[in-house]
């Protein structure tokens, strides 16, 4: 099926990753500080956050929970 030209909607694939991980929210949140704030240094408790779920998903990756 073709897709008329300007309605294709463009993926991310950090985005596609990071859905597939459960962790997307937590890149938001990280994302949205850092526009906010213009320092990422002020944004520790959503980056360590952030770490912790990317942390489990690779825990359960690695024990063959999820692909």
């Amino acid at each position: 099926m073709s897709v008329p030209h300007g309605k294709q909607e463009i993926t991310d694939p950090v985005e596609e990753m990071l859905k597939k991980t459960g962790c997307i929210n937590h890149h938001y949140k990280v994302q949205e500080c850092i526009a906010e704030t213009q320092d990422w240094r002020k944004c520790q408790r959503q980056v360590s956050d952030f770490r912790k779920c990317m942390s489990e998903y690779e825990e359960k990756r690695k024990q063959g929970l999820v692909t």
